[in-house]
């Protein structure tokens, strides 16, 4: 339990890729760490694989990123809703102002993206949203996990474990 007394928020909306959110939503708990699902409108979330409804805890709306330790921005379609929600774009940017960790994968780099803070950094994402990031700035690279500073990027759901770790360590 090396992530005990520690939180971390992550951002859920309807057609999320279910092991991207599955996955680091028990490895943290296991870890001892609280994680709290924040939804775009607080209303239960569907994988697009049909896992689900899953009940979020609360709203982005009722969130602030100083009562958090870390962001997590699961993939999927889900990541397509994040970013037109400026709740979601503010939460973001005041995780990346305050130095937090922000984990995404696959096609959540569209979230940083619309925030604004990927400019300038190195990360990677799912390849169909290459030319995406890189026409934001980004120094795009093919690998399985990647950080720069406070972001910590990943490509697919096969690069969650090295992804995980990554956060778990930023955590610490």
């Amino acid at each position: 339990m090396t992530l005990h007394g520690t939180t971390a928020l992550m951002l859920a909306a309807d057609l999320f890729e279910d092991i991207e959110l599955l996955y680091p939503l028990h490895r943290l708990r296991e870890e001892g760490a609280q994680v709290t699902v924040a939804g775009v409108d607080g209303q239960p979330v569907t994988g697009k694989r049909g896992h689900g409804p899953l009940s979020v805890d609360t709203s982005v709306d009722r969130v602030s990123a100083d009562d958090f330790d870390a962001l997590i921005i699961p993939g999927g379609f889900a990541p397509d809703a994040m970013r037109k929600s400026e709740r979601c774009l503010a939460l973001v940017r005041d995780f990346d102002t305050a130095g937090k960790p922000i984990a995404y994968i696959c096609h959540a780099g569209w979230v940083p993206i619309s925030a604004g803070i990927i400019k300038g950094r190195r990360a990677t994402s799912a390849p169909t949203i290459k030319d995406d990031m890189i026409n934001a700035g980004c120094d795009w690279v093919d690998e399985e996990t990647v950080v720069d500073g406070n972001l910590i990027s990943a490509r697919h759901p096969g690069d969650l474990g090295p992804w995980a770790k990554a956060l778990i360590s930023a955590m610490r």
